[in-house]
């Protein structure tokens, strides 16, 4: 599949939008952190963990998990391992691409 569709794909659900804007100012959007407090998951890691996104959402970890894998082949998101915990941010270069693409294209 090109990078283009994929990256359509991916945002062509609801949660996985709604995580992209969760991951966006997530110290704000994020209401129940699962480990740490959002600032300080976001100073010692670099992003999210999938449990405060489970929460969040209300989801199953598998679905998440499986979003934040989609997110993550459309290049949308970034993980980060540490541990038996992942973290996740936005790809703030990708999503700077995709809005120029979509200026293009659209």
């Amino acid at each position: 599949m090109k990078l283009n569709e994929k990256l359509f794909k991916a945002l062509a659900n609801k949660t996985r939008l709604e995580i992209l804007q969760w991951l966006k100012d997530p110290e704000n959007e994020i209401c129940v952190p699962t480990c740490l407090p959002i600032r300080e998951e976001i100073k010692n890691y670099g992003g999210v963990c999938v449990g405060d996104l489970v929460n969040q959402s209300g989801l199953a970890q598998s679905t998440i998990s499986s979003y934040l894998t989609m997110l993550e082949e459309a290049e949308l998101v970034i993980s980060e391992r540490h541990g038996k915990w992942t973290y996740y941010r936005r790809n703030e270069q990708a999503i700077q691409k995709l809005s120029d693409l979509i200026k293009e294209e659209l």
